[in-house]
């Protein structure tokens, strides 16, 4: 049994969805702990990426647990595709529901990049009710231009399922080199996109600021200002949207690149400081 402090090793295990597709899952386990947090991943990555992440939030007492979404890592299935336009938001749910049904406290969930998106609009639609909700730099807004999310609509109908290169910036990942080189050599990462995915991101985020008004859960938001994989405007029109809630904490990093937990020192210890206090002021 681990004590508090201790580093946990990941148990793996897979969960079988309504539709039969099955999600490859990395738990965090902790002896005694003080909450438990659902993480969600980004577009093309995968969840044994977040593995210091998981260690750092499991030193300050939190179980953790992160999914593999499907098209992605090792859930198996075609690269960077789903099969309905909600498909994500279902499974988040139900990777959520059997997460909470294994823990002393509802979790809370965090989400990056395209796993941000999902996360809120996962939230904003009611299909779970976390006790707060963390972002880190979420797909709200893309850098693509409008003439290719039309594109994308129209293929979404026509070509569902047509393999397309993503086109995310390697080099504007995070300012430390070694987070580049190490996910350029990832095996499990990948570079695809499917037209129905990119049209359920583009569609996803544009509806998400539109009901930000509607945020009903207490919410930290991470945006790295000098974004290169998304937009960062779409997380500040978001916070303006729900300024009113008095539900959203935002904080805005203007020099850092999109992987803010894995940028070059001193930045990523002061983003998890910022994480760390908020989370602090929960409980």
């Amino acid at each position: 049994m681990n004590h508090p402090g201790d580093i946990v090793s990941e148990i793996p295990s897979t969960l079988t969805m309504a539709d039969g597709q099955e999600l490859f899952v990395r738990d965090w386990p902790h002896a005694a702990p003080r909450g438990a947090i659902l993480l969600v991943h980004g577009l093309g990555e995968h969840s044994g990426r977040y593995g210091k992440l998981a260690q750092w939030l499991h030193i300050r007492g939190y179980a953790v647990r992160c999914y593999d979404q499907r098209g992605h890592g090792q859930t198996p299935g075609p690269r960077g595709a789903i099969r309905h336009v909600d498909d994500l938001l279902r499974d988040l749910a139900a990777v959520y529901g059997d997460y909470a049904a294994r823990q002393p406290m509802a979790p809370l969930l965090l989400g990056h990049s395209m796993g941000g998106l999902v996360a809120v609009r996962t939230v904003l639609d009611e299909r779970i009710n976390p006790p707060a909700l963390m972002l880190s730099s979420p797909a709200l807004r893309t850098h693509e231009p409008r003439w290719l999310q039309r594109l994308a609509q129209v293929l979404s109908r026509s070509l569902p399922n047509l393999p397309l290169r993503n086109g995310l910036p390697f080099d504007k990942l995070s300012h430390d080199r070694q987070t580049i080189v190490s996910y350029r050599e990832d095996p499990l990462r990948h570079g695809w996109i499917t037209p129905r995915l990119a049209d359920f991101i583009f569609r996803s985020g544009a509806s998400s600021i539109t009901d930000a008004a509607s945020l009903k859960v207490t919410t930290l938001l991470l945006v790295a200002g000098s974004d290169g994989l998304v937009d960062p405007s779409g997380s500040r029109d978001f916070a303006s949207g729900a300024w009113a809630t008095r539900k959203l904490t935002t904080r805005f990093f203007d020099t850092l690149y999109h992987e803010l937990f894995n940028e070059a020192e001193p930045a990523r210890s002061q983003v998890l400081k910022q994480l760390g206090d908020w989370l602090q002021k929960l409980h």
